[in-house]
């Protein structure tokens, strides 16, 4: 199914033009104390700015119209702001944790800043280095996050604080889930809704309605549908981060595998090896979480997936994920030209292929 191309264009514009000015404006600030900050806040932008496709943003935004507020008010766009900004921050340091050498096309964060040391000749050594110094690029963009939003009324920062500590549990349970190689599925399904669900749809939907003031008329039916949205997000991930295209992911295909992430995908195809007695499937399926997996295993864990029903079965949830959001938005009180947005966002979502 092929979702028509939703209308956010002036969230994305906005939402970008916010995130530009504060990072033009903090660059020049800090570049004048010393040039070696230019450096780096010129990385976070060139991060921030070379693409993205801000649907947090989006769902923020029209859960506000939707609940009655002005599409104009400048406040959304700074909320919007934050949100990607926290965004950010997540997507850089799961790039460090998860060694990802490219993202949007690009070098990573510490990628491009290894890449700096090297041709810099700089002493140390380059991982150490390039590393922290992403770290402290992610942390800095979480600082501002939460600077964009220190103004907003209680009910908006504390949903916003709350939001940041649900996307640490999320990533704590999914890294040790693969640590560990836990294979229970109650656990697997925890780890997306705090790690992609509530985080990606949910808390947006949540936000744009607390700025509008409907958060308490609102707050429950906007969970039914970002959760099961979210849901169906963090699936259609997992899906890409099997068999999607790098050159439209922008990321390699695999990196999944090398990780251990014990993915919806992963636990059926498990539990077929398993309970069919299919020995090399079994023992291809063990290999996962092992850095030095060769492509030709990465094929074979793919066409295993594919052979086990694994992949059909996740493409079936997620079909139904998206139907029971859908329904649940159908039942809530929003302006319908935002209730329309919001269910291409929603198949959107889904059924992306990047």
């Amino acid at each position: 199914m092929s979702p028509s191309v939703p209308q956010f264009e002036p969230v994305r514009v906005a939402v970008d033009a916010r995130l530009d000015t504060l990072l033009v404006d903090e660059q020049e600030r800090w570049g004048a104390v010393h040039p070696d900050l230019d450096v780096g806040f010129d990385l976070l932008r060139r991060f921030i700015t070379n693409g993205g496709k801000r649907i947090r943003p989006a769902f923020c935004f029209w859960a506000f119209v939707g609940a009655g507020g002005d599409a104009d008010d400048r406040r959304i766009a700074d909320l919007g702001a934050a949100v990607e900004m926290l965004h950010t921050f997540a997507l850089v340091h799961d790039d460090v944790m998860d060694g990802s050498d490219t993202r949007r096309h690009a070098p990573t964060v510490h990628r491009a800043v290894e890449g700096l040391h090297a041709a810099s000749a700089w002493r140390g050594e380059p991982r150490r280095f390039s590393e922290g110094m992403a770290i402290l690029l992610g942390d800095l963009a979480f600082v501002y996050a939460d600077r964009l939003v220190a103004e907003f009324p209680r009910e908006v920062t504390d949903l916003f604080g709350e939001m940041q500590v649900e996307l640490h549990v999320g990533q704590y349970l999914d890294m040790m889930g693969a640590a560990r190689r836990d294979l229970d599925r109650d656990r697997a399904e925890t780890v997306i809704r705090y790690k992609t669900a509530k985080y990606s749809v949910e808390r947006p939907l949540h936000l744009g309605a607390a700025l509008a003031g409907r958060l308490g008329d609102l707050g429950d039916g906007l969970s039914s549908f970002g959760l099961a949205v979210g849901e169906a997000f963090q699936l259609r991930d997992d899906v890409l981060g099997a068999f999607g295209d790098p050159a439209e992911t922008g990321k390699p295909t695999g990196d999944d595998f090398r990780e251990g992430k014990q993915t919806l995908l992963v636990h059926l195809a498990r539990r077929w090896a398993t309970d069919g007695g299919r020995t090399a499937a079994h023992q291809l399926l063990e290999r996962l979480g092992e850095v030095d997996l060769a492509p030709a295993e990465v094929e074979g864990l793919r066409e295993v997936l594919v052979a086990s029903g694994a992949r059909a079965a996740v493409e079936a949830r997620i079909d139904e994920l998206v139907t029971d959001g859908l329904a649940a938005l159908g039942d809530l009180d929003l302006a319908p030209v935002a209730a329309a947005e919001l269910a291409d966002l929603a198949r959107r979502s889904a059924w992306r292929t990047t």
